[in-house]
């Protein structure tokens, strides 16, 4: 049967299809607190905008509009009393009957004019007064809101002048607008402030696991370490500290069997050894005992192997003394190291690390180096969180796609490497895995003194 064809094309064709919003994660936040915080307060930021909207679409249009409309039909009643009352006496007993019942002040001057054109209007307030006015007043008008502090000038064109009304801002503006935003706003606030503190406790459990598997993972013990917090956090906890326990057991029992073999190994040879010394001189024989001590040096491996995955204890530790003693022991034993500390010169430079491990790692880079080369170039140097020690040689190398293999244990390039200088292949495995038990690693690079670069990155 025919597959579809999404199905039949490889699974790079369709499985790497561009995203069309893969651009919004740029602008959402990277951590767990921030987008809790997001999913908690938008759907209630959304709704108080939603009723928001709402409310200024249903409560502040209808209020304005009907105090609007409401003042403006007082003015036409206003006009209409003025046209049915002559004199100037009466009409001035029309504005004080209007000031008295409608709360409005109303005077009129006779021979102005108003400005010629329409007015611009402003905001909804005017809007909607212009609106009112064009319906129930039907004479030409002008505005004036900066007349007094909250009076609104309502100004109209008369055949003989103009009416002036005066009206309060409260007779067109509802204030209730105003409690309803600082009642949204205060609730957003308090709302906010609850979810912050609840969503810091809720995250405070998963940084402390986070912490406790970084540091565990740089060979540092967290002893205090408990779960804690809602119960999704405490199963994973749980399941750290099983992960935990049951790597050390692993390891520990790798230690124990590998230190076992290969102490049980020792008597064998070393009986070997004895029976090869009492028989006489002869060429087979030599080869014998040749084989003997290489595997005497294939056992001491072991055992350094083992040694190396040993119960040592973290303690602070001055990197800058831990590469001088190396460097030192190197001399002493006949090679040439040069050794720069970089800022570590002045400053001390105090990591928590296992001094031993740590120790056999560098000497382990370090030996190599000489073993290869004429002379080796030691460096300390920071990194983004972390301090590297940078060990040079000006030997052969190792070609880039050999590299890897050289972390295996019992692996030897001896094409690429002089076979003449001896060792079983356990040094840069051992000092991959001391790098690892610290969190950091051990990486093969060209050196720009001819040889090879061997860069151990130590997390801070």
């Amino acid at each position: 049967m025919a597959l579809p064809d999404a199905l039949s094309r490889p699974p790079t064709a369709w499985q790497r299809r561009p995203r069309p919003f893969r651009w919004v994660k740029r602008f959402l936040p990277r951590t767990l607190f921030g987008r809790s915080l997001m999913i908690m307060m938008t759907p209630v930021v959304l709704a108080q905008a939603i009723a928001t909207f709402v409310f200024y679409d249903r409560h502040w249009e209808t209020m304005t509009n009907r105090l609007a409309f409401g003042v403006a039909g007082e003015i036409a009643m206003v006009i209409d009393q003025m046209d049915r009352t002559a004199g100037e006496e009466g009409r001035n007993g029309v504005f004080v009957a209007a000031a008295r019942t409608m709360d409005i002040l109303v005077t009129f001057s006779p021979g102005e004019r108003l400005p010629e054109g329409r007015q611009r209007l402003r905001g909804i307030l005017e809007t909607t007064l212009a609106k009112a006015l064009d319906e129930r007043v039907r004479r030409p008008w002008w505005l004036d809101t900066n007349v007094a502090h909250e009076w609104i000038e309502i100004r109209v064109q008369m055949p003989d002048g103009v009416l002036s009304v005066l009206s309060p801002e409260r007779r067109l503006f509802s204030f209730t607008s105003y409690l309803f935003i600082l009642w949204m706003i205060g609730s957003q606030l308090v709302l906010f402030t609850v979810a912050i503190l609840f969503m810091r406790n809720q995250i405070r459990p998963i940084r402390r696991l986070a912490v406790a598997a970084d540091a565990f993972g740089k060979g540092r013990d967290t002893p205090e370490f408990k779960p804690e917090g809602a119960l999704e956090v405490r199963q994973a906890a749980h399941a750290f500290l099983v992960m935990r326990e049951r790597i050390r057991r692993q390891i520990r029992q790798r230690t124990e069997m590998l230190a076992g073999v290969s102490h049980d190994l020792r008597t064998p040879l070393t009986r070997m050894k004895l029976q090869l010394a009492m028989l006489p001189d002869h060429p087979e024989v030599e080869e014998l005992k040749a084989d003997v001590a290489d595997m005497e040096t294939m056992v001491e491996g072991y055992l350094a192997f083992a040694r190396g995955e040993g119960g040592e204890a973290p303690q602070p530790v001055e990197l800058g003394s831990l590469l001088q003693e190396v460097a030192g022991n190197a001399r002493r034993e006949g090679g040439t190291v040069a050794l720069d500390l970089g800022p570590a010169a002045e400053d001390e430079v105090v990591l928590p690390l296992l001094p031993a491990t740590l120790k056999r790692c560098l000497a382990n880079l370090v030996g190599n180096a000489l073993r290869y080369g004429r002379q080796a170039w030691v460096t300390l140097r920071p990194a983004p969180g972390a301090w590297e020690v940078v060990v040079d040689d000006d030997g052969p190398g190792i070609p880039p796609t050999q590299r890897e293999a050289v972390f295996r244990p019992f692996q030897r390039l001896d094409p690429s490497r002089n076979p003449e200088t001896g060792g079983v292949g356990l040094g840069l495995t051992i000092a991959r895995d001391a790098a690892r038990r610290h969190g950091g690693d051990v990486v093969l690079e060209d050196s720009p003194r001819g040889g090879l670069r061997a860069v151990v990155r130590l997390p801070v």
